[in-house]
């Protein structure tokens, strides 16, 4: 029988039950930059011709630069598409997740056989032969330093960071340091860059790991238009830079405008925030009601997170809709 997954992101729903068009509403369910990085212009061979060598080497050199490091570097699409193949790096045994997190995790381990288990202390991801922290967290901003990350991956077998909103926190990324061998580190592309649709991720580890999942993700993984667009933004380091600033701003001014609303700030990162409300699901259907789609979870009746919005226009539909 197929799990139905719990995700933001899918307006279907919201407007099936408070009405309205895709153009009319502020999609804040999702931690994806809602002001994007704009899009080059592509050659017409991106979409004519099958995604070459050249260009797959190209955006793996860009990325190593981009991330600040040395890494061996494997472009996929998207992280979740990592996610589905992590789980054949190793052969099945004891997996555990810092959590709550992203809920794709134990999914597909539980989909490929492995035993999953979720700890809510960091510690107890010692002994596993997988061990799996999303840094900073989704949905609470949980951290952990680079320090600390590596000291456990000499208690783990097989370490994955997830490192998909860590980029407007790199203090916080093990790119930059020495690699130690068992860890591997996912990093998203479409959060950050509010581009979710190009489908691009990458995976940073041991190259041995890497080319066992390029043989299971198979040829052409990465379409033309998302190596060309791909390599455009993490070489432009002006817009990294400014968007870093402006998000940092931006998540301030969310948390006043929900504590105005009696909410209140217990964590998120620079795409989104996290707060804790008296119904979850009433805060939503609030939102819902001025037709801005937020997120709520099945294991919490309290947490409702908000990703932010991208133009005076957006912020000002939010404050109407708190007050």
């Amino acid at each position: 029988m197929t799990r139905i997954r719990d995700h933001g992101g899918d307006l279907g729903a919201a407007i099936a039950r408070f009405g309205g068009t895709p153009e009319g509403w502020i999609d804040l369910s999702t931690g994806i930059n809602r002001v994007p990085f704009p899009l080059p212009g592509l050659p017409a061979s991106a979409w004519r011709d099958l995604p070459g060598q050249a260009s797959l080497e190209a955006l793996k050199d860009t990325a190593q630069a981009g991330f600040h490091t040395r890494w061996p570097v494997l472009p996929l699409a998207g992280a979740q598409a990592a996610i589905q193949l992590l789980p054949h790096l190793a052969p099945r045994g004891q997996a555990r997740i810092l959590g709550p997190t992203y809920n794709e995790y134990a999914a597909a381990l539980a989909d490929a056989g492995w035993q999953a288990t979720q700890v809510s202390d960091v510690a107890a991801l010692a002994g596993a032969d997988l061990a799996i922290v999303v840094n900073p967290n989704n949905p609470d901003g949980r951290t952990h330093s680079p320090d600390a990350l590596r000291a456990l991956s000499a208690k783990t077998g097989l370490l994955v960071v997830d490192e998909s909103f860590a980029d407007a926190h790199p203090d916080l990324s093990l790119l930059p340091g020495t690699r130690p061998e068992n860890v591997i580190v996912l990093r998203s592309f479409g959060k950050f860059y509010g581009l979710a649709g190009v489908r691009l991720g990458f995976v940073l580890g041991d190259a041995a790991h890497l080319a066992r999942m390029a043989a299971r993700a198979g040829p052409w993984a990465v379409s033309g238009p998302a190596l060309e667009i791909g390599r455009a933004a993490l070489a432009d380091q002006d817009w990294t830079a400014r968007s870093i600033a402006r998000l940092r701003q931006d998540g301030v001014r969310a948390d006043a405008l929900a504590a105005r609303a009696g909410w209140r700030p217990v964590g998120g990162t620079a795409l989104f925030r996290l707060f804790e409300v008296p119904d979850a699901t009433a805060a939503r259907d609030r939102l819902a009601a001025a037709h801005i789609w937020s997120r709520i979870f099945p294991y919490s009746g309290c947490w409702l997170r908000l990703g932010l919005p991208g133009t005076e226009a957006e912020w000002s539909r939010l404050a109407a809709a708190l007050d």
